[in-house]
């Protein structure tokens, strides 16, 4: 977990991680092999998991609604940045601008559709049984896309999951390794994941986003993006 210590209170407040890089890239290393390591999986999982939790949290408060760290409790606010988050329940106590800043640029920001998708992972991974299911639902989560009702996918999910800045998210995802014997369904995920990306690119007019061939390569070289 990462922990923020804010000096006016001394309360950690906490945001699960994004989830690296090496792990996602082994699990479909051995995936393409037909091998499902179960503990591997449940790591990717859990930190998946832990990681929308965060993202929804953190989308709540924003919108006006914390959820304080001591208790649990909602406290509700209206965004004045030097505005007093007081929860009755337990006496917690932080103004809005010093909570407000344990967000900021933590890849923590989005709208209705994403948090549907993210609270459905939350939903259906807590019952998943089989390899097989864990994969799926993972994989269908990173390959996920924020949605604008005119432009239709704007900007691909991953990059609120998984470690990177955006180009390199997308680039990663972009490589990640299928075979014969991969999860039935994977292929076609990432397969439907790279047409969206190419529509953004063109909305966008990126370039950086298009498909240079038939291995899913980026165009032009990696470089950290302002997001």
């Amino acid at each position: 977990m990462q922990e923020i210590l804010m000096e006016d209170n001394k309360t950690t407040i906490t945001w699960a991680p994004r989830v690296r890089q090496k792990h996602i890239r082994r699990l479909y290393e051995l995936d393409a092999r037909g091998i499902y390591d179960e503990e591997l999986l449940d790591k990717v999982g859990w930190g998946l998991y832990s990681r929308c939790e965060s993202f929804i949290a953190a989308v709540e408060a924003v919108n006006g609604s914390v959820r304080c760290p001591s208790c649990g409790q909602v406290v509700f606010h209206n965004c004045i940045p030097e505005g007093i988050l007081h929860c009755n329940h337990c006496g917690w106590e932080m103004t809005w601008r010093a909570y407000f800043k344990t967000i900021q640029h933590k890849q923590l920001s989005g709208a209705d559709p994403v948090i549907v998708l993210f609270k459905e992972y939350i939903d259906k991974f807590t019952s998943a049984r089989t390899p097989q299911e864990k994969m799926l639902l993972i994989d269908r989560l990173i390959h996920g896309f924020h949605w604008n009702m005119v432009y239709g996918p704007t900007r691909a999910t991953g990059v609120n999951l998984i470690e990177g800045n955006y180009h390199e998210v997308v680039d990663f995802l972009d490589n990640l390794t299928y075979g014969d014997s991969s999860t039935p369904g994977v292929r076609a995920t990432w397969q439907e994941w790279r047409e969206k990306i190419n529509e953004t690119a063109k909305v966008w007019g990126d370039e950086r986003l298009k498909r240079r061939d038939n291995e899913g390569l980026i165009q032009g070289e990696k470089h950290d993006a302002r997001y």
